[in-house]
């Protein structure tokens, strides 16, 4: 066998599941990612199941980023043994305990114990890289490796992976690259990626192959229109979020929002004979009802340093773009169905982002069974609604006339609230994005493995790849693996 090579474990049937391993010899392996698979090629109890694979080579995990599709798995990997180091971005440091332990309820065990058995095993094996500066990872005789993570724009922290490989008596060094998630540019909060110097194997990410996004820069202006409509029929906005990233991104969004319509306000106040009649955005509720989420949020306020210059501009002058003081937190359950029955009794108006994103579960059902019904209300899609979820009834009702009813934990709802999707929030890289991540290296791939997608994605992604290769003259080998 010739090294260094790669076998997959996750990441090749769909998008999720991303589980990558590079071999530098027999006995000598990175693994990069370690993801649950998720939907519908996940098997039954995938959560919870054996990891599945051969770690006896395994010197060190490097995780690209915290979404379980790409760490949902580590669990399993401790319980086989692994004791190595699990190599990750700074900010990854901080977020990675708060998503597995979440995970770990949910998919493993919620017993006290167990939790915080599992959670001292991790910490000792995390270590925290800066970005942009390479580190050592194996060091032997015959071969090493250094790695370095590059901002890849996908969420806090998130990272893709360059892999130096030198063989004794064998020059140059091989480059891998592993892109993990890739994000788009102009995100409120992250600095945007920067292709790789090079590469001679990159592992690409294909999840929007096979298409271009929308315009997001005026995701703000449309979000703000909806929060207008909604707010003046003394209505709730609802927006089902998942916790760790889009979360963030919309209480950003939404706390810009809030500061101009205050100071509009003010000066309306002075101005307007009806001012009885206006809403009061400067005490109108951001309802945050997610304890995991709130604690996600807390620690990116901690690592604001990692924002973008922008983000930082706000904090300098003074305000707290996610922690303002229209942030409501709810925490406990009673709390929650507080807030729920106070919301659907009365007509005042509030911004509610409640998980899950796809309303499957999580506390944004709750809501939804008491407020669909009344057209006073709004529900705000910002996310990608899986088929088959409640989320995707809803939104597939948006503009439909006539009754329409969703199933919420066995029981037929009304659908009566306005319904709205907003394009624009895609953490992922479109088909532009990908290809220029690829076409910007100074040299030409040997070979791209695309992964992380589906295969209509897959296939057109490697397509535009290899047209646009052919401009530059090169054939490269753009690589599907199963």
């Amino acid at each position: 066998m010739e090294y260094p090579c790669l076998s997959h474990h996750g990441g090749t049937r769909g998008v999720t599941g991303s589980c990558h391993q590079l071999h530098l010899d027999a006995s000598t392996s990175l693994l990069v990612d370690c993801g649950l698979e998720q939907g519908d090629v996940a098997p039954s109890g995938a959560a919870s199941a054996p990891i599945g694979f051969a770690i006896g080579a395994i010197r060190a995990l490097v995780i690209t980023h915290v979404h379980l599709d790409h760490v949902g798995r580590i669990p399993a990997l401790l319980a086989a043994g692994f004791r190595g180091p699990v190599l990750c971005s700074e900010p990854s440091a901080k977020l990675l305990p708060l998503v597995l332990e979440d995970a770990f309820k949910l998919g493993v065990s919620a017993e006290p114990g167990q939790v915080d058995r599992f959670l001292a095993v991790l910490q000792r094996q995390v270590v925290a890289l800066p970005f942009e500066q390479w580190y050592p990872v194996i060091e032997q005789e015959s071969v090493a490796c250094s790695i370095r993570l590059q901002r890849a724009g996908h969420l806090l922290g998130s990272a893709y992976v360059e892999c130096d490989v030198r063989f004794s008596g064998k020059e140059p060094s091989s480059r891998i690259v592993f892109s993990g998630d890739l994000g788009q540019p102009g995100n409120p909060l992250l600095r945007s990626v920067k292709p790789p110097e090079r590469a001679d194997i990159l592992v690409l990410e294909s999840t929007y192959g096979d298409r271009v996004h929308a315009d997001r820069s005026d995701r703000q202006a449309r979000l703000e229109a909806v929060i207008d409509r909604a707010l003046a029929d003394g209505g709730t906005v609802l927006i089902p979020a998942f916790s760790l990233g889009r979360t963030q991104e919309l209480l950003y969004e939404i706390e810009d929002i809030l500061h101009r319509k205050s100071l509009n306000h003010e000066h309306a106040l002075g101005a307007a004979d009806d001012s009885l009649h206006m809403i009061d955005w400067p005490r109108l509720p951001v309802i945050l009802d997610s304890p995991l989420a709130q604690r996600i949020t807390k620690a990116y306020v901690e690592l604001h340093q990692y924002w973008n210059c922008t983000a930082r501009q706000r904090l300098s002058e003074g305000r707290a773009p996610l922690k303002f003081e229209q942030l409501v937190c709810v925490e406990s359950h009673s709390q929650h169905l507080q807030v729920v029955n106070y919301l659907k009794s009365t007509a005042r108006p509030a911004i509610v982002i409640a998980g899950n994103g796809m309303c499957s579960g999580g506390r944004i059902v709750n809501y939804l069974k008491a407020m669909l019904g009344d057209p006073r209300h709004e529900v705000v899609f910002v996310g990608y609604q899986a088929r088959g979820t409640p989320g995707a009834v809803i939104q597939a009702s948006e503009g439909v006339e006539g009754l329409v009813q969703v199933d919420l934990d066995g029981q037929m709802y009304d659908i009566k609230a306005k319904v709205m999707s907003l394009g624009g929030y895609s953490a992922h890289a479109d088909q532009e994005g990908l290809a220029v991540f690829v076409t910007a290296m100074a040299n030409v791939p040997a070979a791209v493995l695309l992964v992380h997608g589906d295969q209509k994605a897959k296939k057109m992604l490697r397509k535009v790849l290899e047209q646009a290769f052919a401009r530059k003259g090169e054939v490269p080998r753009v690589l599907i693996p199963t």
